[in-house]
């Protein structure tokens, strides 16, 4: 299996529309792997259509995109990402739905009204940005609102006419429910009832204030553009008026159509109005066309409005050189509400070839892992042979990474999967292949072969990544005859049955019941394997020292080669380690400190040793120098003190290395290394309970004690423990 290095990616700055249901990826990384390995007006095929976002950037790189959008929202999405509406169509879109009338009163104004509220402060009148709830409650229990006139901000409790406004609303709650329930699911529609429970996930005010709208957007004699800047803005109302925004955020991406205990009723006008920002897109408009009608070879999108299998079995399907896609991840929640914001939209005819969204409530990995086998049966059918898959697994978990590459096996090899931590998604490399040949399993052997490697603990995703691509060499993830969710059961059994039952690994923190929680060790912890930390500590200092003025994206890009496959390391390692070895300036650029150069630190060292020796013998004690990192104070078979002197954070060969780890025994260390090793030992349980059996003593305190004019052994003993390690920032503690 080839070893694949992790594309780094750089954050999106700006939110997208619909952000929380859609895949949690970086920027630049599917460019990144086809820059890399295909040539400009290439074909890419993406069989999930996801991540309207991804499409439109290979797009814009040169790929002509095929997308598979079955679902009718997120086909929305990439329409309006590849060529949105101006800014100014937005504006005149939004300006016809206010002045439009309710009555003798505008739109705007009357949709105003529904949430004003009187200042704590000075009672004078104000728009509400959210009101909060508490589940089944009939009227809400606070208010968030900033006050225009005395600046009174913040949540406040709500008045009683904020209470009568909201239970107001319930006489007409019935017939709002009937109408935007029309739209989706008719009376004799089969799939009505599951439309009616979806829509307890909205509230009286929000289904009024919906329903006004989508009146409006039948209504309104609109240009085609602003009719689409129209229904980009609804969109984004229909998302905001659900209860899934927990108060406190405590899961912000829901996965089901769940009510949390407490939650966020948003100001929907107001939602109406800040959406415009969301939308507006600055880039030049990128071809987009309608299956069969392909792009031009400069690159563009071509859009397949169904399934997959019903793009297979099209006629006029183009040569794809690869497929890059992310892999979906079951969304009861979004699937759902897609059905319904498809109806409320554009009727119950767009609806219809996604109602299956409505009828399925709970989604088991089984059940995805077929799904997923039959759409890569699909895929298979449509590419050639050889030709890679990279796609992109956001939001990893074992059962779900277990699903993908339990459906790819019975037309893709696996190639390699890449992968930082479990809150980073996995990056996999399959390539179209008929089968191979049988090899012996040893799944001990593939988790001893990731810990051993990793020369530190690891996660219980990493070990059952490793296992995984075992499974995936043996040709042993998908057994003939065997259903997906069989092979997921034999799978996840074998995997928990070597680890729980090894009496060679140990489980830091762990559970007896749930081994996917703590970290995974060796039992025996005197394994020589330099730690990967360590290894990327060095990475990181060598680059840096030849390469000044770089951001962490460029060091990132640079350094994980040199770490493929599982052990790429974390984006909070690297910067721990910069924080400890280098300055940032304020364009985001890192440079090495100048005291941490290696000269300024070889003298840094022999000022240590010759104090350790001055102090020494001040003492008393007899010295012996084993070596340039190594002093002795006393008998030099059983001395009274062992000292490791070490300009970096690599501690761990003096662990493993030594027969002197005893209560006096000492690693004089730079003060800027005490927040990395810290940051060590709390990412690696192993490396602290090695490190407990040491004492450490920072360079400034080893300089005050050898000031001090007149120095005894009681004085040494109560001064050695003044400027303990524990003393690192808070912020290294919570990096992970």
């Amino acid at each position: 299996m080839n070893a694949l290095p992790y594309i780094p990616g750089t954050q999106n700055e700006n939110p997208s529309p619909l952000a929380r249901f859609l895949p949690l990826l970086e920027a630049g990384v599917s460019t990144t792997w086809f820059e890399e390995n295909l040539t400009a007006n290439a074909w890419v095929l993406d069989p999930f259509g996801g991540s309207p976002q991804q499409a439109l950037c290979l797009a814009r790189s040169g790929a002509r995109v095929l997308v598979a959008a079955n679902n009718p929202i997120t086909r929305f999405l990439l329409e309006m990402a590849a060529d949105p509406p101006s800014e100014s169509d937005f504006n005149a879109a939004l300006a016809e739905l206010a002045a439009s009338r309710k009555g003798d009163e505008r739109l705007e104004s009357h949709l105003k009204k529904l949430y004003e509220s009187e200042c704590a402060n000075c009672k004078k009148m104000l728009m509400v940005d959210a009101f909060l709830w508490h589940k089944d409650a009939e009227v809400p229990f606070a208010r968030i609102y900033t006050c225009p006139h005395c600046g009174d901000a913040g949540e406040r409790p709500t008045t009683l006419a904020d209470a009568e406004r909201a239970s107001s609303l319930l006489a007409s709650d019935k017939l709002h429910r009937a109408r935007v329930l029309e739209r989706v699911a008719p009376l004799n529609d089969p799939d009505r009832e599951y439309a009616e429970e979806a829509l307890h996930a909205y509230l009286p005010r929000a289904l009024y204030v919906l329903t006004m709208l989508i009146n409006r957007l039948d209504s309104l004699s609109l240009s085609p553009p602003r009719q689409r800047a129209l229904e980009a803005l609804l969109l984004t109302v229909c998302n905001a008026a659900n209860t899934l925004y927990p108060h406190p955020v405590e899961r912000p991406r829901p996965k089901r159509l769940i009510v949390p205990g407490q939650f966020y009723e948003h100001n929907l006008w107001k939602t109406l109005e800040e959406g415009i920002a969301l939308w507006v897109n600055q880039a030049a408009p990128t071809p987009l066309t309608l299956f069969p009608e392909i792009p031009p070879e400069s690159g563009g999108i071509c859009i397949f409005e169904g399934k997959l299998k019903d793009l297979a079995e099209s006629e006029k399907m183009p040569k794809f050189d690869a497929s890059i896609t992310a892999i979906p991840r079951p969304n009861q929640a979004f699937w759902t509400l897609s059905a319904l914001w498809a109806g409320w939209l554009w009727g119950r005819e767009a609806a219809e070839p996604f109602k299956v969204g409505l009828r399925r409530q709970r989604y088991d990995w089984g059940w995805h892992a077929g799904a997923l086998q039959a759409a890569f049966h699909h895929l298979g059918a449509l590419l050639p042979l050889k030709t890679p898959v990279f796609a992109l697994l956001a939001e990893p978990e074992p059962s779900f990474l277990s699903a993908a590459t339990i459906a790819a096996a019975s037309a893709f090899q696996l190639k390699n999967i890449a992968m930082r931590t479990k809150h980073d998604p996995i990056q996999i490399l399959w390539e179209r292949a008929d089968g191979g040949k049988k090899e012996k399993l040893d799944v001990e052997s593939a988790v001893y072969e990731d810990l051993h490697t990793r020369g530190e603990t690891a996660t219980y995703l990493h070990l059952h990544t490793q296992a995984l691509s075992g499974f995936a060499r043996a040709q042993n993830l998908l057994l003939s005859q065997e259903t997906a969710d069989e092979a997921l059961s034999r799978i996840h059994a074998n995997i928990e049955d070597a680890l729980r039952n090894n009496p060679n690994l140990t489980c830091y923190d762990g559970s007896e019941k749930n081994i996917q929680i703590g970290l995974w060790g060796f039992a025996n912890q005197e394994d020589d394997t330099v730690p990967l930390a360590d290894r990327v500590e060095m990475a990181v200092v060598r680059y840096l020292s030849h390469n000044p003025k770089k951001t962490i994206f460029e060091i990132e890009r640079e350094i994980y080669p040199q770490f493929t496959g599982l052990e790429t390391p974390s984006k909070a390692l690297v910067a721990a380690i910069l924080e400890s070895y280098a300055d940032r300036a304020d364009n985001g650029m890192w440079s090495l400190r100048p005291k941490d150069a290696p000269s300024v630190r070889h003298a840094d060292l022999d000022e240590m040793r010759a104090l350790l020796t001055d102090i020494g013998m001040r003492l008393g004690y007899t010295m012996h120098q084993v070596n340039d990192k190594t002093l002795l104070w006393g008998d030099k078979a059983d001395p009274d003190y062992y000292f490791q002197l070490i300009a970096s954070a690599l501690v761990h060969e003096f662990f493993i290395q030594t027969r002197w780890a005893h209560e006096k025994s000492i690693i004089i260390i730079p003060g800027g290394r005490a927040g990395l090793l810290a940051y060590k030992e709390k990412r690696d349980p192993a490396l602290h309970a090695l490190a407990e059996r040491w004492h450490f003593i920072k360079f400034r305190l080893l300089r005050s004690l050898g000031e001090i004019p007149i120095i005894t052994k009681e004085t040494w003993d109560e001064q050695i423990g003044g400027d303990p390690i524990e003393g690192r920032s808070q912020s290294q503690l919570m990096m992970f």
